[in-house]
């Protein structure tokens, strides 16, 4: 029998202990082993459960029990879960978690600490839910190079856009209506201005180049302005406005990475991706694309994640499983405005006539939008593709005749 301890009882704890009781026999059977949960550390009280005794608040019962094998780790956050998970791999305790803006931040650490302790520091939970994308790129998708991880990394902001792009709404009218549904958190900053993204990015981006990412080294953008006129000219583009989270190769010691709104073409898969669901693309030079595709949150895919990692654990107590990054280092990822991109931009001017011939003289075969949403006195255009920091030194010498509204990426 192995013994198991779960830190935090919130959405994806409980879903835990639901899973390991509702299919008890089944995980048995495939661990090998029967797994007992012996604490659920929590400083709420949860009286009136079937498992109500097994709720402690000290810690230390945990990370001194020599019968504990497997932590999951499910509080979210960095502190005290970094500490917490920290001191439970020192312990000699194999750990999973959900946390991405943990495994974001010291992924690289809490891994080297695993490989010398020789032991298990699992993750699949932490990107993308119950959508299986973690352990196919590390196994499945081994014998590739992976040139390019790209998707749509967060449930919320793609409701919102969904409800944008399909039923005309407002941002505002979309997040309230996301609240409602429970889909955004009464502070949705995280979603809405891409950090949840930026965080699943760095991890996606870690495991397949095998180099810590930071967050603070990913240019990140939100979709807070993003306005249905926008939404109305991405579709005369023939295209929607998607938040990517994406990681390309430039070569073996450098990176581009970036979390933004981008205009996506009705061809692209990503473009049919709708309301809650995320999906996941990794370009590799031998299967070329393959996209994972599902719900990205939730109780129970979530929790499914999470047991499935732990009956990895439980099937390698003494041989850990191949997940490893390096560290990472400053210039790792490069200057956002290195990056080779063509822009969305949509702008204020007193003479459109004049404002278009100066606008071609400038970038040459450029693409003007029109739609019925816009305001008088706007002009729209998309550049052709050029370094992002070169087209932006173009739109600011257009100063004096154009007032920047907004200016997004074109994925190609």
């Amino acid at each position: 029998m192995i013994k198991i301890a779960i830190m935090g009882h919130g959405t994806v704890g409980s879903g835990v202990v639901e899973v390991l009781s509702t299919n008890h026999a089944s995980i048995t059977a495939k661990a090998a082993e029967e797994i007992q949960i012996k604490y659920i550390l929590d400083l709420k009280e949860f009286p009136g459960l079937p498992y109500s005794d097994l709720f402690i608040k000290d810690f230390d019962l945990i990370v001194n029990d020599p019968e504990i094998d497997v932590v999951v780790e499910v509080m979210g956050g960095l502190n005290p879960a970094y500490d917490f998970v920290k001191r439970c791999l020192l312990a000699g305790k194999s750990v999973v978690t959900s946390n991405k803006e943990l495994v974001a931040a010291k992924g690289g650490e809490l891994l080297q600490i695993a490989r010398e302790k020789n032991l298990n520091f699992l993750f699949e939970a932490s990107v993308g839910g119950g959508i299986p994308v973690i352990r196919p790129i590390a196994q499945c998708m081994a014998a590739n190079e992976i040139t390019e991880v790209l998707g749509i990394l967060n449930g919320t902001t793609n409701f919102i856009l969904t409800k944008m792009i399909k039923e005309g709404m407002s941002f505002d009218e979309a997040l309230a209506l996301a609240k409602a549904n429970g889909y955004a958190e009464a502070d949705p900053s995280a979603d809405i201005e891409g950090k949840d993204a930026c965080r699943k990015i760095c991890i996606l981006a870690s495991l397949a180049y095998g180099r810590h990412v930071f967050p603070a080294q990913v240019s990140t953008e939100g979709i807070s302005r993003v306005s249905s006129v926008d939404v109305a000219y991405a579709n005369a583009w023939g295209g929607v406005i998607k938040l990517i989270g994406r990681a390309k190769k430039i070569d073996p010691n450098s990176l581009e990475c970036v979390v933004a709104p981008m205009l996506i073409r009705n061809e692209n898969p990503l473009s049919t991706v709708d309301d809650v669901f995320n999906a996941v693309v990794v370009r590799g030079n031998a299967t070329g694309d393959v996209m994972f595709y599902g719900k990205g949150a939730g109780k129970l895919p979530t929790a499914s994640a999470v047991v499935a990692d732990v009956i990895d654990c439980v099937k390698h107590m003494k041989a850990r499983k191949y997940l490893f990054w390096e560290d990472g280092c400053p210039d790792y990822v490069i200057d956002q405005d290195q990056s080779s991109t063509a822009l969305y931009v949509r702008c204020k001017t007193a003479d459109c006539e004049k404002a278009e011939v100066l606008i071609r003289d400038t970038f040459g075969d450029v693409e003007f939008l029109f739609c019925r949403e816009a305001a008088a006195h706007e002009i729209t255009f998309v550049t052709p593709q050029g370094q992002e920091g070169e087209l932006k030194k173009k739109i600011k010498s257009l100063s004096t005749m154009l007032e920047v509204i907004n200016i997004m990426r074109i994925c190609d």
